[in-house]
């Protein structure tokens, strides 16, 4: 059902590109933050087929969308979840929304905290541990903490109200603070003991890992275990370079550069 449906969606955008003359050499591309090494790989492979730029905004996938509602610029959207590129859709803004990567939740944790996944619920609900989110609404990585949350009430009955009452909301909104230029996020937030377990992707964690070597990456378990859909719109089916920016992500070549990033990918059927 899956292979049909993105089947069904690739074939529109096919089609949009072959109705569409060889033009527009700039494309903008506003995409989720937790994408920003791997799309920023895609964008130079991708000028690299023609005589083409690609305009690149990064940030909360909530938050981008807003701003494309608003009236800014952009081509193509590429969303953390499927929900922001959808209602970009029902608006008549974006044309139809294409699942390209999935993702996962994972935990960042300080060093020494020896935790596992069989104890991190424990270690979650511990009162002297600070746990740090993404922002809900904002950034899909927020919403999928929450979601997190709601498995856990079913472990253990109670636990939705203290993640939810203790939770720090460190990154993703409007007023988060910044990290300094060239650091990762996640990593900074943790070298600046903001807090002792992190919920994020694990494509994050891994970039966090690199940035700050001593940091820790926690599976999930099974019964904790959060997917993420990543939803793919085209919001300039006019510019047939963005038509083909959006067909690159998933093309085979596309696809392999996100796999290297850790992205489960979906590509071209």
């Amino acid at each position: 059902m899956l292979k049909r449906l993105l089947s069904l969606m690739t074939g529109t955008l096919l089609m949009s590109v072959a109705a569409l003359p060889a033009s527009a050499d700039i494309v903008r591309l506003h995409a989720a933050g937790s994408l920003k090494a791997a799309m920023t790989d895609i964008a130079a492979a991708y000028e690299k087929t023609g005589n083409l730029t690609v305009e690149t905004a990064f940030g909360p996938s909530g938050l981008l969308r807003e701003r494309i509602e608003g009236g800014e610029a952009s081509d193509v959207f590429a969303s953390a979840n499927m929900r922001h590129p959808r209602t970009l859709e029902e608006q008549g803004i974006g044309g139809p929304v294409v699942l390209f990567a999935r993702n996962r939740l994972c935990g960042l944790t300080q060093p020494g905290l020896g935790v596992t996944p069989e104890t991190l619920l424990e270690t979650l609900l511990s009162a002297g541990v600070r746990l740090g989110t993404s922002t809900p609404k904002a950034d899909p990585s927020g919403d999928y903490a929450w979601q997190l949350f709601e498995k856990a009430e079913t472990v253990r009955p109670g636990s939705f109200a203290e993640l939810d009452a203790k939770a720090l909301q460190l990154t993703g909104g409007p007023n988060s603070e910044p990290a300094p230029e060239g650091r990762n996020p996640y990593a900074w937030v943790m070298t600046e003991n903001r807090a002792d377990v992190f919920l994020t992707y694990c494509t994050n964690a891994v970039l966090a890992k690199a940035d700050t070597r001593d940091l820790e990456i926690v599976a999930l378990p099974e019964t904790l275990s959060v997917g993420a859909d990543y939803g793919l719109t085209l919001i300039s089916a006019e510019n047939s370079a963005a038509s083909r920016l959006a067909l690159f992500i998933l093309s085979p070549s596309g696809q392999k550069i996100l796999e290297d990033y850790g992205f489960t990918t979906v590509g071209l059927p």
